[in-house]
């Protein structure tokens, strides 16, 4: 779960120059963006939550990389898709948070 972490997972980050992260169970509520961190070691969040604050998406991209994201796709609460342009090449990052312990009919949907 994200919510309390944030800071911690923000440490962890900038010390192994992580420059995307995806995360599963944020356990937030609707979607959108939001930076964390310091200026110069900030990454902003693109986050699709559930209604019910359970389950949850999100990537963290560092801010050197932000203006490189061309577009973001919410599918639902477990699927993220990110579109990035890096020099004349595009990058597609997906985050997929598995159905464990859901019912059979739920995972054959998915």
């Amino acid at each position: 779960m994200l919510t309390g972490r944030a800071d911690e997972l923000m440490e962890a980050l900038v010390d192994r120059e992580v420059d995307v992260r995806c995360i599963q169970e944020t356990r937030w509520r609707g979607s959108g963006c939001r930076f964390f961190g310091a200026q110069g070691k900030r990454y902003k969040l693109f986050w699709m939550g559930g209604k019910d604050r359970s389950d949850g998406v999100g990537m963290f991209v560092a801010e050197k990389w932000v203006d490189s994201v061309e577009k973001v796709e919410r599918l639902s609460e477990r699927v993220l898709i990110l579109k990035m342009v890096l020099d004349n090449s595009f990058m597609n990052v997906l985050t997929v948070f598995s159905l464990g312990g859901k019912p059979e009919e739920e995972k054959e949907n998915f």
